[in-house]
């Protein structure tokens, strides 16, 4: 029997999903959106009129994917804002410190 060491103590699926979530919080996000937006989709599909099935598909695969996309964008906006802004900022201001 292999032991498999993991970084994290608990490695049930629910902390896993909440540390990578506190790591990089906008894939919540950008999961939660997904499925507003396809949740919205299916309630409107009775009120479409008279657009096409697959048009209306469509359109509600283009919001959701453009959704996760923004998401996936300003996640990595913020990443990198974090690691090439603050993180420098603060170890000048901890050798200024000394």
């Amino acid at each position: 029997m292999s032991s498999i060491i993991s970084a994290y103590p608990d490695d049930s699926q629910t902390s896993k999903f909440w540390q990578k979530s506190k790591e990089s919080p906008f894939v919540p996000v950008g999961m939660a959106g997904f499925a507003g937006i396809v949740a919205f989709g299916l309630y409107k599909m009775r009120t479409r009129g008279n657009t096409k099935m697959s048009v209306h598909l469509i359109h509600m695969r283009v919001a959701a994917q453009g959704f996760v996309v923004g998401a996936m964008t300003i996640g990595v906006v913020y990443s990198m804002y974090r690691d090439f802004y603050l993180k420098p900022r603060e170890q000048a201001k901890a050798l200024m410190e000394e």
